[in-house]
């Protein structure tokens, strides 16, 4: 299965974290499964950082590399396509990270791990 990671499953991810719901420890932990991280996370993530929401131990330009490294999380970039595909979207979620994320996870077939309820409004498949 080829697995998309949102934002917040990444940081639980290589966190620890107890939000993580076991089905994600599992999802995510399977060797079989091919796990990314999009550009656009790690955009919100450095974003976050430069405006003093999101503490990290290391500049985002170093920490996210490390950490997809070490957790075997392969770079996903953002293309014109998905981008595009926005334009297809309706508006139920506003997060325009959240919709460029399902925007990749719909035009690759990649299942979205998040635990935000409002991106089930979308014909996206999403795990937790």
């Amino acid at each position: 299965m080829k697995v998309l990671l949102d934002t917040c499953s990444f940081l639980w991810i290589i966190l620890d974290a107890p939000e993580l719901s076991n089905d994600a420890r599992t999802l995510f932990a399977d060797p079989s499964n091919e796990v990314y991280l999009s550009a656009v996370s790690s955009w919100e993530i450095a974003l976050k950082y430069a405006l003093e929401r999101l503490p990290l131990p290391e500049p985002p330009q170093k920490f996210v590399p490390a950490q997809r490294k070490k957790h075997r999380i392969s770079s996903l970039p953002i293309k014109e396509e998905e981008a595009l595909y926005l334009t297809r979207l309706p508006s139920y979620h506003k997060d325009p990270f959240d919709r460029l994320l399902i925007c990749q996870s719909i035009v690759h077939g990649l299942v979205l791990l998040t635990p935000d309820e409002a991106i089930l409004q979308y014909p996206v498949r999403t795990a937790w």
